[in-house]
C-alpha cells in the first residue's frame, strides 16, 4: 500500500470519489491506482524479445469502488477524451464477457474475464493524469489500476507479479485488439522510485537500473498529435518483422546480427522489411548499451544512444512525425540536454528527454517558441508501480 504523499494521487482520488458518489449515490470503500510509463529507449523491441528501458511515472490512473451484490459492474470515468457513454455496465461473469461498446470499457471487461477468480459485481469511478493517446501506455495503466483494484475488492494479492503483468497484456491483445508487447504492463506492475527497468522482453525478467541524481529530470513533451496505434501501422510493423526472422531462419530478431542485414539484402528481401530488421537489431544493443552507461553515470553517452534511436525511429522504422521530430531539434539545442528522441509506438505521441534539472525549464521556453502547435510538459522523475491505496 501507499499513502496520499502525492499532491496529484490525493487530487485523482478526490475526484474520482467525487464521481463515485455522483454516479452510484454511495461511498466507496476501496481504491488502487497504476502509473502510465515513459520509455526511455528500446522501442519496438519488445515484440522481437529484445530489451527496453522504462520507468514509472508519476502520471497515473486512480479506481475508486466498492463491491455490490449480483454479478454486474458498473464503472464511469472522467476521461474528457471519452466521447463514448462514460458510464458502462456489463455481467462479470467470466464467460460472458466480450469486446463491445464503449471501447474504454474493454480495457476493463479484459482484466476482470481474464481474472485468475471469478470477483462479484462492483461499481467503480477511473480517473487519469495519463494524457491518452500520448504515447505514456494509458491503456496499461488503466488495466494494471483494474487489476489492482479487483485485488484489493477481494483482498487476494496476486503474488507473482509477472503474472499480473502478463494477465494485464492478454486482457489488452484479445479485448483492445492491440498486440503490444509486455513493456508497458510489466513497468507499471514493477516501476521503483529512482529507478529504470530494464526489461528482457525474451524471459520477462527484469533489473533495477537506478536513475537517482538528484541534478537530472526526465521531460516529457507531448505533441499533442494524438496517435492510434490499433489500426494497421502496429501489426504491419510486427507482421514484418516476423518475416525479417523467417528468411533469417531465427525464431526473433532477438537472435541476428547487425550482419544479417546483408543477409536480408543478398537474399532481395522487401526495402521495408530490410530497414525494420535494421532498426530492431541495432535497438535492441542500443537499449543494453545505455543500461550499462547508465549504471554508470554516463548521461553523455545515454543521450547520444537516445539520439540515435530516435533517428533510427525515424529513418528505418518510419514511425515518427514532423511534429516529433521538431520537438527533438528544438531540445537539442540547449546545452543541458543530454539526449531527446520521441517515444512510444509512434505516429504521434510524446518526446523524452534527459536533461539537467537547473535547464528544464530553458527547454520549454525554447519549445514554446519554435514549435508550430501548443505542447504540453511533464517534468518526471521514476516513481512506484501500482499500488493499493488502501480503504475509505
Amino acid at each position: 500500500m501507499t499513502s496520499l504523499e502525492n499532491p496529484s494521487l490525493q487530487q485523482l482520488v478526490k475526484d474520482a470519489r467525487e464521481l463515485f458518489v455522483k454516479e452510484f449515490n454511495a461511498q466507496p470503500t476501496v481504491a488502487a491506482f497504476a502509473p502510465g510509463r515513459v520509455n526511455l529507449i528500446g522501442e519496438h523491441t519488445d515484440y522481437n524479445d529484445g530489451f527496453v528501458l522504462p520507468m514509472a511515472l508519476p502520471l497515473v490512473t486512480v479506481v475508486v469502488g466498492r463491491p455490490v451484490d449480483g454479478n454486474i459492474a458498473s464503472v464511469t470515468t472522467t476521461d474528457p477524451t471519452v466521447d463514448e457513454p462514460r458510464i458502462a455496465q456489463f455481467s462479470v461473469t467470466q464467460e460472458n464477457l466480450k469486446p463491445e461498446l464503449p471501447k474504454w470499457a474493454n480495457y476493463i471487461k479484459g482484466v476482470v474475464a481474464l481474472y485468475p477468480t471469478q470477483v462479484q459485481g462492483f461499481e467503480a469511478a477511473y480517473t487519469s493524469s495519463v494524457p491518452v493517446g500520448g504515447g505514456l501506455s494509458s491503456s496499461a495503466a488503466m488495466e494494471v489500476a483494474t487489476y489492482t483494484f479487483l485485488e484489493a475488492l477481494t483482498n487476494k494479492p496476486n503474488s507473482s507479479s509477472t503474472e499480473k503483468a502478463l494477465i494485464c497484456q492478454k486482457a489488452e491483445h484479445e479485448f483492445a485488439g492491440m498486440p503490444c508487447g509486455i513493456m508497458d504492463q510489466f513497468i507499471s506492475v514493477m516501476g521503483k522510485e529512482g529507478h529504470a527497468l530494464l526489461i528482457d522482453c525474451m524471459d520477462n525478467t527484469s533489473k533495477d537500473i537506478p536513475l537517482n541524481d538528484p541534478n537530472l529530470v526526465i521531460l516529457i513533451t507531448n505533441s499533442n498529435v494524438k496517435h492510434e496505434l490499433s489500426g494497421s501501422e502496429y501489426p504491419t510493423r510486427k507482421k514484418q518483422c516476423a518475416d525479417a526472422a523467417k528468411l533469417l531462419k531465427k525464431k526473433s530478431l532477438r537472435f541476428a546480427t547487425l550482419d544479417d542485414i546483408q543477409t536480408l539484402e543478398n537474399l532481395k528481401a522487401d526495402p521495408d522489411i530490410i530497414k525494420r530488421a535494421r532498426h530492431v537489431i541495432s535497438e535492441i544493443k542500443r537499449t543494453q548499451d545505455a543500461a550499462q552507461v547508465l549504471r554508470c553515470k554516463d548521461y553523455r553517452k545515454f543521450g547520444k544512444l537516445m539520439i540515435e534511436s530516435h533517428n533510427s525511429l525515424r529513418d528505418d522504422y518510419e514511425v515518427s512525425t514532423p511534429a516529433l521530430d521538431k520537438l527533438v531539434e528544438i531540445a537539442c539545442e540547449i546545452p543541458g540536454v543530454y539526449g531527446s528522441r520521441m517515444t512510444g509506438g509512434g505516429f504521434g505521441g510524446c518526446t523524452v528527454t534527459l536533461v539537467t534539472k537547473d535547464d528544464v525549464c530553458k527547454v520549454i521556453e525554447n519549445v514554446n517558441s519554435k514549435y508550430d502547435k501548443k505542447a504540453s510538459f511533464y517534468i518526471c522523475v521514476p516513481s512506484n508501480g501500482a499500488r493499493w491505496i488502501g480503504c475509505f
